[in-house]
């Protein structure tokens, strides 16, 4: 319990690091070409990196206040026997 809040807590400062500074990441890693492909003419990799930002933010909270045992079973549920 310890460890998965811990975790959650490391997601949740790098999410808003990757929102914030997405253009230092874009200058330092370069453009993604799926992502820009995908996502947008210019700025697809920007916007790549701002939702994997928000999905960390997201399971950080969501492992901090441990509803994701909660979560999993309600995402799975439809496929498990009843």
């Amino acid at each position: 319990m310890l460890l998965q809040r811990i975790f959650g807590i490391i997601l949740f400062i790098i999410g808003p690091i990757l929102v914030i500074k997405s253009e230092w990441f874009l200058e330092n890693f370069g453009k993604i070409a799926w992502a820009e492909e995908k996502l947008g003419t210019e700025g697809g990799t920007r916007l790549l990196y701002k939702i994997i930002g928000l999905l960390f933010i997201f399971f950080g909270l969501v492992l901090i206040f441990g509803f994701f045992g909660g979560i999993v079973m309600w995402v799975f549920s439809p496929l498990l026997p009843k």
